[in-house]
């Protein structure tokens, strides 16, 4: 079916938390925890041209707005207790995805040396990630974001000990998520924002853990973020 170019500003949804949950993915397998290591996961990312994702973004929903490219970096830390996925919280005075759960990342510039230079270099300043403890094993295809932004995941492997110093105007914390709970689609929730005649679906994997400060809370991954990740347990759970 046909999607129908939007010329309107898409709606910007303040609290997905309201949003009701539709339903979740718990009648599909998690992703077999022998493909959850390291060597498996450079394995299959190691070709996927004929892969095709299942969210490619909301970008085509809208006209009007030049695109603009931009990578993020999907950092797998090697734990003992196995690969943490590590995120970001954006601060809330931010003008645009004020306290969303992100990946490190944000807009190409000329001197990047192509998305993993962007997304390396994002990682860099926003969480002082060190580039000696970072290993990009693979790229998945382009997310285009609601607002535009064509966006390249990038897959890394990081190696502990590091110490991370954070962007205290961009990011309030940086925090991990074991990869196992999200490549597990029972934890995939799926919601509906209906505007205009139109509507707009989104994901979100809310997740409860330890921060950086050791105080459990519970961290709402969804939108663009959870889109990619979903992408990711697809990828692999084939």
């Amino acid at each position: 079916m046909r999607r129908t170019l939007h010329t309107m500003t898409p709606p910007r949804i303040l609290n997905p938390r309201l949003i009701p949950v539709l339903g979740t993915d718990a009648h599909l397998p998690a992703v077999p925890d022998e493909r959850l290591t390291a060597g498996a996961l450079q394995v299959r990312l190691a070709d996927i041209r004929a892969w095709q994702p299942e969210h490619v973004g909301d970008g085509g929903l809208f006209a009007g707005r030049e695109p603009a490219h931009a990578a993020v970096l999907v950092p797998l830390v090697q734990r003992e207790r196995g690969l943490q996925v590590l995120l970001t919280r954006r601060t809330d005075h931010l003008r645009d995805h004020a306290g969303q759960i992100s990946f490190p990342g944000g807009r190409t510039e000329p001197e990047d040396a192509g998305p993993a230079g962007t997304a390396l270099r994002e990682a860099e300043e926003e969480v002082g990630l060190p580039l000696d403890r970072v290993r990009v094993i693979g790229q998945m295809p382009v997310y285009t974001t609601v607002t535009q932004f064509v966006v390249t995941p990038v897959v890394a492997l990081v190696q502990p000990p590091f110490t991370l110093v954070l962007d205290s105007f961009e990011v309030a914390e940086a925090f991990e998520v074991p990869l196992a709970y999200l490549m597990n689609p029972a934890h995939h929730r799926r919601h509906i924002v209906a505007f205009d005649g139109a509507q707009r679906q989104f994901l979100s994997m809310p997740w409860c853990g330890p921060g950086a400060d050791g105080i459990e809370r519970e961290y709402f991954i969804w939108g663009a973020t959870a889109a990619m990740l979903r992408n990711l347990y697809c990828l692999l759970v084939q």
